[in-house]
């Protein structure tokens, strides 16, 4: 599952930079922290309408005349757009949904400029002013450098001032005011009661991506960088190029220690690891050194009964360096951890260190995005959902809205007639599953107009940059976790409207579809149905699957963790799902380094929806051709309805990735590469070959023994 509890279509925004592991730092309203089956989102994909006025004409396909669809699908849909579409510098992939996401960013930074424009004559403390005056000071970068480190001094020598004695309080204080440290706190439904929240706590606190990084020998390397970067942030805020050296060399013995105790991604997709209840007095047992008494009295709130506690090795490792670790170690990992979580918003040369590791080393991006990117980043970090707001009025018709519930409801048929007809299944788990589809909750381009968030306690003030990025991470903070001991509100939105992506979350039972996806390439309100089940269709497809996913199919539609399937069913669903990873494990993405594979096990949730999803979709397509039957044999381009479905499938996938980004995600991602996800899910549909007439023995046809089918 992803953050947030919920599942998405496409690698979520902003986890190639965030994929570190890092928890220090402005959370934003967007993304709160809570436990990470309380959250799971699935990477962009959308049904419905276009949120520009004048609908855009589907472009043609330009399909290679060298390649076959039988042998190299991805390459005979995609490679001539490969071809004129290199990456920009400053990106480290580019493809379909980050030309989308370019899309919604220029029609963002209008509302943005408008509302710096208008700021100080706008109503005092309406949404407008607030993001008005967010994004001028993120923009004036002249007062920005000249106050340098200026705002984090006080944080600074505060940590230099500490005791061990004082560590477990200094850590209470900084969440309180909207900074974590080591873990992650937030709010999530509870897994055996999914309509309360409780609070929910992760491991968190490392600079590199995963555990591997500091403990595998291919990362030597990587590990050096990393202590070079933090030396220089410390040497950026004042320390001597000695100390800085010393310093750094403790942050990674430091961070260690915590790996040693951290779980992999793939063990963190075990819901076992993601739910672990504890009273404040048996989570005390695990960290005899830190109380979680006073932690939860410093944030001002009581969490009842007790609250989850997902990886209690992690914890256990926090409070071993609570116990052994010295307080010279303790102070450079705070400071350091400080500065890092603050670079982003301070001056351009702590900025500009920061993206030298994080972005061009492990990543190989080569180039900064511009300034109002950035800056637009931490707007919506800090009022995503009042943009989002603002957004929605301007960009998105309500006709849009109604057409892609339209959409939703032809797919949930789709899918409830494939539950009906599977073979493997049996009468009782058909009947628990069709409950569950009954109980999904489709929200679709933003809440409900009663549902809007209140901005009413954030104050904003002009010219004061870092300030209102940590005002705004507190009152966020404090908003996600006033959740704990109240209802779950199904109706909540994890995600911005103008966000290109699309998540399922299995403790609502919901899938969701912000504004910005439901447009060309998933949706063309002037293209044919099968470019758009295709497209838009198998994503809600592929979405609605996560329900049914090797997760997803642990909870029931009221969003608890319960079993609902037979014996016999379950080991079936199992050896379908074996037959999955075993597909994956083989996938070899980088040309140039054919020993690294896509890790089955970490794909499984996406892999299954991908062919879920994509199965789902055809039937419908079928059913809409089926009583349009004039519809049936009509080519375009030259291309059957069959064909356009499965190449619309493939140009959504459409991407370039750089040579360590691409290493990275194979590590931390849970979505396959865009060029394995463009052809894995139908090279196991006998209506894909038929289309194509592909052959025995062709790449695209996999043997009939080897064929996965789930849903």
């Amino acid at each position: 599952m992803g953050k947030n509890g919920v599942q998405t279509i496409a690698v979520a925004a902003g986890l190639a930079l965030l994929a570190c592991g890092c928890s220090h730092g402005p959370q934003g309203a967007s993304a709160p922290a809570a436990s990470t089956a309380a959250k799971s989102a699935t990477a962009s994909t959308a049904a419905g309408a276009m949120a520009s006025a004048a609908p855009a004409k589907p472009a043609p396909f330009e399909l290679s005349d060298q390649d076959s669809p039988c042998n190299d699908f991805y390459d005979y849909v995609n490679a001539k757009w490969t071809a004129t579409h290199p990456i920009p510098s400053d990106h480290s992939s580019w493809g379909a949904f980050d030309e989308l996401q370019e899309k919604s960013l220029q029609e963002q930074r209008q509302i943005v400029e408008a509302a710096a424009k208008s700021a100080d004559h706008d109503k005092a403390g309406s949404i407008e002013q607030k993001l008005g005056w967010l994004y001028a000071s993120g923009m004036d970068t002249a007062a920005i450098d000249e106050a340098g480190f200026d705002p984090i001094k006080p944080q600074l020598d505060a940590i230099a001032k500490l005791t061990r004695a004082d560590i477990p309080g200094f850590i209470d204080e900084r969440f309180n005011e909207g900074d974590s440290y080591l873990f992650s706190f937030g709010s999530g439904g509870d897994f055996h009661n999914a309509e309360m929240q409780i609070g929910f706590v992760d491991q968190a606190g490392l600079g590199l991506p995963t555990r591997d990084y500091y403990l595998a020998p291919q990362y030597a390397n990587l590990r050096k960088a990393y202590v070079a970067y933090v030396a220089k942030s410390l040497e950026l805020t004042g320390v001597s190029d000695t100390d800085a050296a010393k310093q750094a060399g403790e942050v990674l013995a430091f961070e260690t220690a915590l790996a040693r105790g951290s779980l992999s991604p793939t063990e963190l997709r075990n819901l076992d690891n993601e739910y672990h209840f504890v009273t404040v007095a048996q989570a005390d047992k695990v960290s005899p050194h830190f109380s979680w008494e006073k932690f939860f009295a410093a944030q001002g709130m009581n969490v009842g009964k007790g609250f989850s506690l997902d990886q209690p090795k992690f914890i256990a490792a926090v409070d071993r360096q609570l116990a052994h670790a010295p307080i010279e170690q303790w102070r450079a990992y705070l400071r350091f951890h400080t500065i890092d979580a603050a670079a982003p918003y301070l001056s351009h040369d702590l900025e500009d260190n920061r993206f030298d590791f994080y972005r061009k080393t492990l990543l190989g991006q080569p180039e900064q995005r511009p300034r109002w990117q950035r800056v637009l980043g931490a707007v919506n970090e800090s009022m995503g959902m009042g943009l989002g707001e603002l957004y929605v009025a301007k960009y998105f018709p309500p006709a849009a809205k109604a057409r892609a519930e339209k959409l939703v409801a032809n797919i949930h048929d789709a899918l409830g007639r494939r539950i009906e007809s599977l073979p493997w299944l049996s009468a009782a788990t058909k009947a628990k599953a069709l409950d569950k589809l009954k109980l999904f909750l489709a929200k679709i381009g933003y809440p409900d107009p009663d549902e809007w968030r209140d901005w009413t306690g954030l104050k904003i003030v002009p010219g004061s940059y870092f300030q209102d990025v940590e005002a705004a991470a507190k009152f966020n903070y404090h908003y996600d976790i006033g959740k704990i001991g109240k209802k779950t509100d199904r109706r909540e939105w994890s995600m911005t409207p103008q966000t290109v992506n699309a998540y399922y979350d299995p403790q609502t039972n919901t899938i969701n579809f912000p504004a910005a996806i439901l447009q060309p390439p998933f949706f063309f309100a002037n293209g044919d149905d099968a470019l758009n089940y295709g497209g838009i269709g198998a994503v809600i497809g592929h979405e609605s699957s996560h329900g049914f996913d090797d997760q997803g199919s642990q909870f029931d539609g009221e969003g608890n963790r319960r079993n609902w399937w037979t014996k016999r069913d379950k080991a079936q669903f199992d050896a379908r799902t074996k037959m999955l990873v075993r597909q994956f494990d083989a996938y070899a993405p980088i040309e140039d380094k054919p020993n690294l594979h896509v890790n089955g096990n970490l794909t499984l949730g996406e892999n299954i929806a991908d062919l879920g999803g994509l199965n789902i979709a055809y039937d419908a397509l079928q059913s809409a051709l089926a009583s349009n039957p004039e519809l049936a044999h009509e080519k375009i381009q030259g291309l059957s309805e069959d064909q356009r479905f499965f190449l619309s499938w493939g140009r959504v996938w459409r991407t370039s990735d750089r040579e360590k980004f691409s290493e990275l995600m194979l590590n931390v991602d849970p979505h396959a590469p865009g060029r394995i996800r463009a052809t894995a899910a139908p090279s196991n549909m006998p209506q894909f070959a038929q289309a194509f007439q592909c052959k025995t023995g062709d790449k695209m046809v996999r043997p009939a023994d080897l064929l996965v089918r789930i849903w």
